[in-house]
């Protein structure tokens, strides 16, 4: 079986091993790889910051999606295709523009990075820590194939080429042991620590969620990503919400009938999640969806291996 995750990635189909492997898990890449850990000079920082003009940021194109057999599955447990983008709030939602303000739209936002001298995008959020300074995003956002992504930077509140809220470089990017082992989907998590921006941290510029783990299967839930395959642009914060069941197939992961494509990984997934204030306690991250099971999309628990990694992070 293939799975296809939901990073924009441009042009890796020949390079995606990681991640649209056979099985129930991508590719191993190489045992014990570290993670990056030493900060940029501000010299380097400012570098990062400058390469990533608003014509990378919407230039960064989505990973082409492989394909399987339809036949590999009950055709009635198959989404169909999405015709277009609601902009109504409701619950439960496959897919629409979040118009309900609150603290998501300031402390969610798009991911940027090199891979393989490609630019790629994904997506991030801002979580409450001890450095006030932790990001929380896929671990496919991180490292892919054995390789640390570089030119890291997290912008939150992203809107088609504007950054209100500055973009951040990461001073160190991470992942739970088993995703920087061996790429192990079912720990699909990975963190960055980003530097101060202009003498301010993260957090006490654009907020921070918190984080629950270990809180059950079959909750009610809200997904927030900024997907940038069609019909989506990523020009905007994009929600699902619904009931999430466990995935019935092959991971441990949560399952939730959602319609976000490319560029969406790594946005945050909540439970408690309060429409009003946009609050919540992120308790999973957009990670991938089968290829012949459109319209659902899977994360990752978190439990005590993403608990150790956040831990790791948040103390940097």
């Amino acid at each position: 079986m293939r799975r296809r995750p939901h990073s924009a990635m441009l042009g890796l189909a020949a390079a995606v091993g990681g991640l649209l492997a056979t099985g129930a898990a991508p590719a191993s890449a190489a045992a014990g790889t570290p993670s990056p850990a030493s900060s940029p000079a501000p010299a380097a920082e400012q570098q990062v910051r400058d390469f990533w003009t608003p014509e990378r940021m919407r230039s960064a194109k989505p990973l082409d999606l492989l394909k399987v057999p339809p036949s590999k599955v009950n055709p009635a447990k198959a989404g169909g295709p999405v015709s277009s983008v609601p902009s109504t709030k409701a619950f439960p939602q496959k897919g629409g523009a979040w118009t309900g303000g609150g603290a998501v739209v300031k402390t969610s936002g798009r991911v940027f990075f090199t891979y393989q001298g490609r630019t790629a995008s994904c997506s991030g959020n801002s979580v409450t820590s001890q450095n006030k300074s932790t990001v929380v995003t896929a671990g496919h956002c991180v490292k892919m194939g054995g390789a640390w992504h570089t030119n890291w930077v997290f912008v939150p509140a992203y809107h088609d080429g504007a950054t209100p809220y500055g973009t951040w470089t990461a001073s160190k990017i991470s992942a739970t042991d088993q995703w920087a082992a061996s790429e192990d989907i079912n720990y699909d998590v990975g963190l960055a620590v980003v530097n101060p921006l202009n003498g301010q941290k993260l957090a006490d510029v654009v907020g921070a969620q918190g984080l629950q783990f270990n809180g059950g299967y079959n909750k009610p839930m809200y997904a927030f990503g900024f997907p940038a395959a069609a019909p989506y642009d990523g020009k905007r914060l994009i929600y699902c919400s619904g009931n999430t069941t466990r995935d019935f197939l092959f991971s441990k992961d949560h399952s939730m009938a959602c319609d976000m494509t490319g560029g969406s990984s790594g946005g945050p997934w909540f439970n408690s999640f309060n429409e009003a204030t946009g609050t919540g306690l992120q308790a999973s991250v957009n990670s991938f969806g089968y290829t012949f099971l459109p319209g659902r999309m899977f994360g990752p628990y978190f439990g005590a291996e993403v608990k150790a990694a956040y831990d790791k992070a948040q103390v940097s």
